[in-house]
């Protein structure tokens, strides 16, 4: 079994909330989505992929990573189809990261930079790779960090739900043993706070809501420029 919890904060800069996330024990479905676009159109693209994602769940049978790819797919074009309907909305996105529970596996699905981080006895380690300028154009031209850090393009994303129809889903596949914790985090929580940090209180020995709250807290203590979701998965 998967016991899951999640928490989000709007943060100590922004003020709405564009992270959107839902937790399906029953169907073995997490997700986290982080929205941008101008006015409410980032909230509307979280939650509309999310909720997408979940209704296709709800009522379908394949509960793999072809169903799951074809949720994404669904998703990217519900948000796409509404931008093009409400002029408000238009050039609205979000970021997705999708964990599905398949019992001694944990299959993860990315778009955009939200990340899926797993822990377990022997190591604490990022599973997903960002689709973002840094990681696919300024690493490889060998920028270091600190100029990284300090780019202009450096929060430029190169792939989203809602961007286009072309959507390119990164997927992965974990063994998922007992006692082994996942996170699922936005970038205001990974963008601040550092790995080493993260994995501290992931070992902790508590409850994964306080876990989430000390997720929020160091996150809101770093700044917390932007709106900071963690959801967190345990295998029993």
């Amino acid at each position: 079994m998967t016991e899951a919890f999640g928490l989000s904060d709007t943060g100590c800069v922004r003020a709405n909330n564009e992270d959107y996330y839902r937790i399906e024990p029953t169907l073995g479905l997490y997700l986290l989505a982080d929205g941008m676009g101008g006015a409410k159109a980032g909230e509307r693209a979280s939650e509309l992929a999310v909720e997408t994602i979940a209704k296709i769940f709800t009522e379908a049978d394949q509960r793999d990573a072809q169903g799951l790819l074809k949720a994404l797919e669904t998703a990217n074009n519900k948000v796409l189809e509404l931008a093009r309907t409400d002029s408000k909305l238009e050039g609205m996105g979000t970021t997705l990261v999708a964990a599905l529970d398949l019992g001694e596996e944990l299959l993860i699905a990315s778009v955009g930079d939200s990340r899926a981080y797993v822990l377990d006895s022997d190591s604490f380690r990022a599973v997903t790779e960002d689709q973002s300028w840094v990681n696919e154009v300024g690493r490889p031209l060998g920028l270091d960090e600190a100029s990284l850090r300090a780019h202009p393009l450096r929060n430029v994303l190169t792939m989203a739900i809602g961007a286009g129809a072309n959507l390119v889903v990164n997927s992965y596949k974990i063994p998922w043993k007992s006692g082994s914790l996942a996170l699922l985090s936005s970038d205001g929580l990974h963008g601040v706070v550092a790995r080493e940090e993260l994995e501290r209180i992931l070992r902790v020995d508590e409850p994964l809501a306080a876990k989430c709250r000390h997720f929020i807290d160091a996150a809101r203590a770093a700044g917390a420029p932007d709106n900071v979701t963690a959801v967190l998965l345990r295998r029993k």
